[in-house]
């Protein structure tokens, strides 16, 4: 079974998408399309080859604390040097940086290799990048100087630390403190939890950004900033040689993800936790939420490719499984349920994907309004992206446990641990609560709405596309959705602002649901139009692409005939103000 299949990862790519055209444009002007493709072969071969056979086993033998030293599988380590020698690491960096200057289009192609192979051990070159990439837009040329390098070959890992025991996703309650000295750099003080990746001898050294508040700084999350808090202290050559006084309070045992290090870490136990400010006092929640936002939208197409291979699993065991006399696949029920799967995982699957072209629009696209609107809408897709896919990609993985039946439970077959690494993904990066009053409280209404306008203005050039006869049929149901969402809309803007706040944001989660489904509708409309137009098109096509095509059609349609319209009740709770939540008293529970 292929990770990910080529006819999917094509379609996704170069149907949906047209990454080649992004050829055209100067930062990928040295590419074609055989170095896409070769990139895309390389990163399928280092996952299956080398992630994947110790998936299962890292789950099973978790990371180990003897009170000096965490040790794992050497297998992680393997993996991890595989990752960072093919330059994965650094591919979306400058050249002159030692990266390959890849659009993030592709790269996210490649990251769906990793991520369907072997999540815990990919977690570890992906935070690095992340981290490596907020040293790189926002600390002094001295701190990159010093870091960013070792940090794109691997050599130096990478963690955010941002998380508190007291505080959890209240980045306003931090006490971890930053004391300046004369020296120039800070001691730092307090304790972080959960932080993934927060120790282990994969690499030389580990790079934590931490946030912490300055004394005198401004109350809240304006007096937060942000610190380079290496494990070890470089010496004048650049290497790390000094421990720096972060220590391992100890390892947490998770219900997935288990062969990645989640840490309790305290900073300055002795004293002295040398840190260093990135960029200027209190503005380290700024440039953390670029790295913030990075891992949400990693999140959910993690959460995609991990919903994604338990769907391919399960429909493999179907073909495969023999009940009265027939494949379990002909069954209805069956055939239902892994209707369900590839519909929640493709749709999530296609708007991750688009998510990161309209990163490379933002960052390369030659008009500098297209640039504009691109930032603006991934910045209102953003809760989106990252928490429908980790709430449907769980259930795409329930569905596959239901599919095999008592097997589904067993560990003799790999979809029960999907189950478990999937099911954190909800809270990863900020639960789902949290994206939902982020979008209903901030997202929807930042310059002056330009973002929803923009996305009016993409959802209507797509609907005018629908012309074949099933995505025409999609467009028809999909309008009087669409046509609510202004009212819906209209409805919380007044509520935020009047008495029915409270409770406004107690349904944020009603909200969440109906906008995350007409954009999963949406992006559907969008591949169900591709398809219909490749089926007309081309007449050479195989039995087996005009397969692929028909299949993508009927899954369209089928997620928008049976699973839109469920977001009408919704709809009628929002306008109607309900407030059976909201009215029910603590005491009553």
């Amino acid at each position: 079974m292929s990770l990910f299949p080529q006819s999917e990862l094509h379609f996704q790519l170069y149907e949906c998408l047209d990454t080649e055209s992004l050829l055209s444009r100067a930062r990928f002007s040295e590419h074609n399309l055989d170095t896409f493709n070769a990139v895309l072969d390389t990163a399928e071969k280092i996952a299956t080859d080398v992630f994947l056979p110790h998936n299962a086993k890292a789950d099973h033998a978790e990371p180990q604390f003897d009170g000096h030293k965490v040790s794992m599988l050497e297998d992680v380590k393997v993996a991890y040097d595989a990752f960072c020698d093919a330059g994965f690491v650094a591919a979306r960096f400058n050249f002159e940086d030692g990266g390959m200057q890849l659009p993030e289009t592709i790269m996210t192609g490649c990251s769906g290799f990793f991520m369907a192979a072997n999540p815990s051990t990919t977690a570890y070159p992906f935070l690095t990048t992340a981290a490596a990439n907020v040293i790189k837009h926002f600390a002094s040329e001295t701190l990159q100087a010093q870091f960013l390098p070792k940090m794109l070959t691997g050599q130096f890992s990478g963690t955010m630390a941002l998380t508190e025991p007291h505080a959890g996703s209240g980045l306003a309650d931090i006490t971890t403190t930053a004391y300046p000295t004369e020296q120039g750099h800070y001691l730092i003080k307090g304790s972080k939890l959960y932080i993934s990746g927060g120790e282990h001898e994969l690499s030389e050294n580990i790079i934590h950004l931490v946030l912490a508040k300055i004394p005198g700084g401004p109350a809240g999350v304006k007096g937060i900033s942000l610190f380079v808090v290496p494990k070890f202290r470089l010496n004048n050559d650049g290497q790390p040689e000094q421990r720096n006084d972060v220590t391992l309070a100890g390892l947490i045992h998770k219900l997935g993800y288990r062969g990645t290090t989640s840490t309790a870490l305290t900073f300055g136990e002795n004293g002295d936790c040398h840190g260093y400010l990135v960029g200027e006092p209190h503005k380290g929640l700024q440039y953390m939420f670029m790295m913030m936002n990075e891992a949400r939208v990693g999140v959910g197409f993690g959460a995609a490719m991990i919903g994604y291979r338990g769907f391919q699993y399960s429909l493999d065991y179907a073909k495969d499984r023999i009940q009265g006399g027939k494949p379990i696949v002909e069954h209805g029920d069956v055939k239902r349920m892994l209707l369900l799967q590839k519909a929640y995982t493709e749709g999530a699957m296609n708007l991750c994907f688009y998510g990161a072209r309209l990163v490379d629009d933002m960052h390369t696209h030659d008009d500098e309004s297209t640039r504009q609107s691109s930032a603006q809408l991934l910045d209102l897709l953003t809760p989106i992206i990252k928490a429908w896919p980790s709430e449907y990609g769980p259930k795409s993985n329930d569905l596959a446990i239901q599919v095999l039946g008592g097997a589904g439970y067993t560990r003799e077959y790999p979809v029960e641990q999907l189950w478990r690494d999937n099911r954190l993904n909800p809270i990863h990066e900020g639960t789902n609560g949290i994206q939902a009053l982020d979008l209903i409280g901030r997202k929807l209404w930042q310059n002056n709405q330009a973002a929803l306008g923009e996305l009016q203005h993409r959802f209507q050039l797509d609907l005018a596309k629908a012309k074949g006869h099933v995505s025409v049929q999609c467009a028809g149901v999909i309008m009087p959705f669409l046509s609510q969402l202004p009212q819906v809309i209209g409805v919380i803007g007044e509520d935020l602002h009047n008495e029915q706040q409270a409770n406004t944001l107690t349904n944020a989660m009603s909200f969440m649901e109906i906008f995350s489904s007409i954009i999963i509708s949406w992006m559907w409309l969008r591949q169900v139009t591709v398809a219909e137009k490749a089926l007309v098109e081309h007449a050479e096509l195989t039995l087996e692409q005009q397969a692929f095509y028909q299949g993508k059609c009927q899954t369209g349609l089928f997620y928008i005939q049976t699973q839109l319209p469920l977001v009408q009740p919704h709809i009628d709770l929002l306008i109607r103000h309900d407030d059976s939540c909201s009215s029910m008293q603590t005491s009553w529970f």
